[in-house]
């Protein structure tokens, strides 16, 4: 079979940075930050869980958060270049998503008006369970930056690199309030995003400059009641609760949806709470009928907390997402969000947090 990754420069990976120096710096270090991820500076490698609330939730569960979907790596320097080196214990791969997004790493500068795009740290098609890249920048300015980590890799370790000598220090702050907690199916998690940053919770922590745990799992977020009551301990700010698609039956939505909101609120009894349903109700509505039965199972949590008294409970429509003239362009298969589709969905719900962001400001 032919190769044609020559043809086109754009194209050509280099499996390592070659003579270029470098100094290494575990990101486990000060002034290193890492976001998202469950005791990271201690742990051997990174997950999402303690081990003992993903193994009592379910083996899908216990697979799936060792994969580093939100996880971030926040820090500033005045490098003119910077790399990363990477060490997987497991690596993802699909025939239908990028291998940047499933195992990749990608590069925004955090400044004064916002985050901005550099660029993804893009590894060999053949890469078996290491690398490093390099990212050149503009000049030696001192800026704050974000590596967002692989959406499907289980990451055993990760060191920055910069020139030798550079100023390096703490990152730019986040909003000074607790993290943002979303929890959901492969559409939290990512699956179809092109890069890291481009899944909706990286979207909505980058539009609101705020912390967020990615508590999304491919498939497997069933309203458990061990990882209910886990998030219900979580120091927290918003809780974002979005797996109606991956209840296996309209009947284990109903079973689950309300309880899982009480397990929370049990906990937290002032904590905003938003409900979401799935938002690609315009490709599946034909195939799968019963999307407007799991709409309505979502919207009957809501009323019934608000008839009870919750003024902190929030309801967004899923079929909201994804309309108007390119309704069909949204998704990557008809289920998962594409990058244009994690963007509406960040720019809906980003509007509903940054409303319950400014009347807790209003508060004060």
């Amino acid at each position: 079979m032919e190769n044609y990754t020559n043809v086109d420069k754009n194209m050509i990976v280099n499996e390592t940075i070659g003579d270029m120096e470098v100094e290494w710096h575990d990101v486990r270090t000060a002034p290193f930050s890492i976001h998202g991820l469950y005791q990271p500076e201690t742990e051997p490698f990174f997950h999402r869980l303690p081990m003992e609330v993903a193994e009592a939730t379910s083996p899908g569960v216990d697979k799936l958060h060792r994969e580093c979907a939100g996880g971030r790596v926040r820090f500033s320097t005045d490098s003119p270049y910077i790399a990363v080196r990477a060490k997987y214990r497991a690596v993802g791969r699909s025939s239908h998503l990028t291998l940047v997004s499933t195992t990749g790493f990608d590069l925004y500068i955090d400044g004064e008006f916002g985050s901005r795009y550099v660029k993804e740290f893009r590894m060999p098609y053949d890469m078996v369970d290491s690398y490093e890249q390099v990212v050149e920048l503009e000049g030696e300015i001192y800026r704050s930056y974000t590596v967002n980590m692989p959406v499907h890799a289980c990451v055993e370790s990760m060191e920055i690199g910069l020139k030798p000598g550079a100023k390096v220090g703490p990152a730019r702050g986040y909003r000074d309030i607790e993290p943002v907690v979303i929890y959901g199916s492969s559409i939290v998690h990512g699956t179809a995003a092109s890069r890291p940053g481009n899944i909706y919770p990286a979207m909505l922590s980058r539009m609101l400059n705020v912390d967020i745990r990615n508590l999304g799992f491919s498939g497997q977020a069933k309203g458990e009641k061990a990882i209910a009551e886990w998030m219900a301990t979580l120091p927290m700010s918003v809780f974002v609760c979005d797996y109606d698609y991956n209840a296996p039956t309209v009947e284990h939505l109903e079973a689950t949806h309300y309880p899982l909101y009480e397990t929370i609120r049990e906990k937290n009894p002032t904590l905003p709470y938003i409900m979401i349903t799935r938002p690609n109700y315009w490709t599946l509505i034909t195939q799968q009928p019963e999307v407007l039965k799991r709409r309505d199972v979502v919207m009957t949590s809501y009323l019934r907390a608000r008839q009870n008294g919750d003024e902190n409970v929030y309801f967004i429509d899923g079929m909201s997402f994804f309309n108007g003239e390119h309704q069909y362009e949204y998704t990557l298969d008809g289920v998962h969000p594409d990058d244009a589709g994690f963007l509406r969905m960040a720019e809906g719900i980003g509007a509903v947090i940054r409303h319950i962001l400014e009347k807790r400001a209003d508060k004060k």
